[in-house]
């Protein structure tokens, strides 16, 4: 399993470097915090939105949520629909917010 650390992935945004992070959190959730960068995709909706990632099946893509179940049932299923590179925020938001 391919996980990212909350310092792995601060050190990669202070590099500026291109990151897709999506946030498998619900609306409301984000709107309480977020990663800079991030787009919003509930992990209910993902089965709706495979089509639209469809681009990104070979590139790296962060998944993430409030503490890591739920982005690593997205990873799981990303990977399972033939996505090469789902990286799982470990510890999700709350970890990252606490590395600051």
């Amino acid at each position: 399993m391919l996980d990212i650390t909350p310092a792995e992935l601060r050190q990669r945004q202070q590099a500026a470097e291109p990151l897709t992070i999506l946030d498998v959190r619900e609306p409301w959730e984000v709107e309480e915090s977020r990663i800079e960068g991030s787009q919003n995709l509930p992990l209910g909706s993902l089965p709706q939105h495979l089509e639209d990632l469809e681009n990104l099946k070979n590139q790296e893509v962060i998944v993430h949520c409030k503490s890591g179940a739920r982005s690593a049932a997205a990873q799981a299923f990303l990977q399972q629909h033939g996505f090469s590179n789902v990286r799982n925020l470990v510890g999700g938001i709350q970890a990252y917010q606490a590395e600051k």
